[in-house]
């Protein structure tokens, strides 16, 4: 089963190369990784051509913001399921692709999810909170919850049935495509109770009271 994953980043240097590792190293062999970078300045294309092969994928262009450059690499998508990695964000283990890919057998489900932990910016070993999920029911979404996304996989007929990122939202595209999947489309989705992504703090939404509270909003 080919897995597309995808991985908008700007300006991302630093922590590029942690997420290609990251990627290539799974055990689950069948999967591309689409990059989309938004025209970056730092170096960061430097650090993807190292990593380049047969299974990445780079675009590099100006771009609206990251939901917009995620809609990109949805459009480029041709893996049978796709999932999104943050370009400062790691895979838990290299059997993460490997687990979905499992899920996926079921051909009566539609998307899978797990748990994330916020690791330090400067040690990915140090967690500093755990993002549990849980399976979902009616009624989570209008009490705030949602899963986290950067475990968030889907099958490509999904996104091409029911649609991408509503750029509408600048900071809760995410938690509107997931509600929208989940709550108004009601499509099959299985919690996996496992940590599968180790993201850094610090992120767009979660970096300043002012972005936590506009996001709320939003949402």
């Amino acid at each position: 089963m080919k897995i597309s994953i995808i991985t908008a980043v700007y300006n991302g240097a630093n922590t590029m190369a942690d997420t290609m590792r990251s990627v290539t190293e799974q055990s689950h062999s069948d999967f591309e990784h689409i990059i989309i970078d938004g025209a970056s300045t730092d170096g960061t294309l430097d650090v993807v051509r190292r990593y380049a092969g047969k299974k990445i994928c780079l675009v590099s262009e100006p771009d609206n913001g990251v939901y917009d450059a995620m809609n990109k690499g949805l459009g480029l998508a041709t893996g049978e399921v796709v999932g999104f990695l943050n370009a400062d964000d790691v895979y838990e283990n290299q059997d993460v692709l490997k687990r979905i890919a499992g899920v996926f057998d079921n051909s009566e489900i539609d998307a899978c999810y797990g748990d994330l932990v916020y690791v330090s910016p400067r040690d990915t070993r140090r967690i500093v909170r755990y993002w549990r999920s849980r399976p979902y029911r009616d009624g989570l979404f209008e009490r705030g919850w949602m899963p986290a996304h950067p475990t968030f996989y889907a099958r490509r007929s999904a996104y091409q049935r029911l649609g991408g990122f509503d750029l509408e939202f600048e900071r809760q595209a995410d938690f509107e495509l997931t509600m929208r999947y989940l709550a108004v489309h009601k499509i099959h989705s299985v919690y996996i109770p496992e940590i599968l992504v180790r993201m850094r703090a610090g992120g767009m939404s979660n970096s300043r009271v002012v972005n936590i509270v506009r996001g709320n909003i939003e949402a």
